[in-house]
């Protein structure tokens, strides 16, 4: 049984529910409580929005998305297709997570914010999910 499915799925729920809990404060025009003390500065500058959309939201659709596909290769772990998708939809999160904590924050913003932190780690991780079960599933010659 291969297990990598399920870290997928358990690293979307993660996702899932920061980003949930970032909308919900970003729907009710709040920020919430930061430990790190950039959560602020992060959420009201220019780049916490594309085109007027807030990038919580744009998490919580690409976390909804990861999930449906962790769960379709639960059940079809063998699928070349989802095995594709599973590698290329982490891998632009894992790009997208570097240009927007490694450059965006680091260098633009000079904050960073614990909840995009957390989403960066659990995108991470997921592309790591997916190098690993594309490497384990490769050598069953499907």
């Amino acid at each position: 049984m291969k297990l990598t499915p399920y870290w997928l799925l358990a690293l979307a729920m993660v996702g899932l529910g920061d980003t949930l809990y970032l909308s919900y404060f970003q729907y009710l025009n709040l920020i919430p409580t930061c430990a790190i003390g950039g959560c602020e500065t992060v959420l009201t500058s220019v780049y916490s929005k594309f085109f007027g959309v807030p990038l919580s939201y744009i998490g919580l659709v690409y976390y909804v998305y990861l999930l449906c596909l962790a769960i379709l290769l639960s059940i079809d772990p063998e699928s070349k297709g989802l095995r594709i998708g599973a590698l290329v939809y982490t891998g632009i999160g894992f790009l997208y997570s570097v240009h927007a904590i490694g450059y965006v924050q680091a260098i633009q913003i000079g904050a960073f914010c614990q909840y995009c932190l957390i989403s960066a780690l659990v995108t991470v991780l997921a592309f790591v999910v997916g190098i690993w079960h594309w490497r384990t599933t490769s050598s069953s010659g499907v």
